[in-house]
């Protein structure tokens, strides 16, 4: 029987993007190669628990949740990050910056300076400037402000950001233009914290880092993993959780958090797609734009 393991989630590091495994393992994720896996049979999807600890009733959870927690689980990790807002005394400075996921699509957001951009990176910002750094109240409040007094939201749907990679301008001044419009009017807001200090423009672009140029429009995305699914086609390209895969009719979005809390091992390299760059998906795959569930392999490919 083949080892099986369990995926901890998609890290974005120095080394660029890398899959974690529980006990400490992690598989680098190279453009141009192949990913491959199968669900375990007979499994089910189990709840990855909450703030390091081991979920206590090893809950079943929907296999199209993102978050992979049950719901107790999942109330205590929000409990304990930072947009719950319980962590007011907090010492580390935080930054505050905007992002830009395509056109009409930036938002503000905060993350603890510490982390640099990886917080930017996980999310799939294309391009992204610093606004402040300063003590975590005082990036929230600006946070807000801008909220309020420029309608700049705080979400982007990640359906929303997948919709547009493969037509974003080739032009990197082109796709910092939104932000450094938005990084002038916010610098020219009363109302900053005074313990914020304001950062310059100084756009930096992902389109490389994630593998953006060129990228074929995606036909479609997995909905989920089933028990005895497997996966398998060459990677384009990476932007936050998200696998963009080669297959057989086109290519496929994964988004790598569905993979958490389930058992996964090898596949076959080929992945029955056939030759070509095709790959094989036998989970369920929708066409980008449709509400509907499609079953396993639906007829895509």
């Amino acid at each position: 029987m083949a080892r099986m393991w369990k995926c901890s989630g998609l890290r974005w590091g120095a080394e660029g993007p890398v899959l974690g495994w529980r006990g400490g393992a992690e598989s680098g994720l190279v453009r141009g190669r192949r990913v491959a896996f199968s669900v375990a049979e007979g499994g089910e999807r189990r709840c990855v628990g909450a703030r390091g600890n081991e979920c206590a009733e090893r809950a079943v959870v929907p296999g199209r949740s993102t978050g992979a927690r049950c719901e107790q689980c999942a109330r205590l990790d929000r409990a304990h990050s930072v947009a719950a807002d319980t962590r007011a005394d907090d010492p580390r400075p935080y930054r505050v910056y905007l992002a830009w996921f395509g056109p009409g699509m930036t938002k503000v957001g905060i993350t603890a300076a510490e982390r640099g951009s990886a917080r930017l990176l996980e999310q799939g910002a294309v391009c992204f400037s610093w606004l402040g750094t300063g003590p975590l109240m005082a990036a929230r409040r600006t946070e807000e402000l801008l909220r309020a007094a420029l309608r700049v939201p705080d979400r982007i749907p990640y359906a929303a950001k997948r919709a547009v990679r493969s037509a974003l301008p080739d032009r990197a001044a082109e796709r910092a233009a939104e932000t450094a419009e938005l990084h002038a009017r916010a610098s020219g807001l009363d109302g900053w914290p005074e313990s914020l200090r304001p950062a310059p423009f100084r756009p930096v672009d992902h389109w490389e880092v994630f593998g953006l140029a060129g990228l074929p429009a995606a036909v479609g995305q997995v909905s989920e993993l089933v028990a005895g699914g497997r996966v398998s086609g060459e990677l384009l390209a990476v932007a936050g959780p998200d696998l963009h895969l080669a297959a057989a009719g086109g290519p496929v979005v994964l988004d790598t958090r569905l993979m958490t809390g389930w058992e996964l091992g090898p596949a076959s390299a080929d992945g029955g797609g056939g030759g070509g760059g095709g790959g094989g998906f036998t989970v369920p795959v929708r066409e980008f734009g449709t509400a509907r569930g499609a079953g396993v392999q639906d007829g895509l490919f």
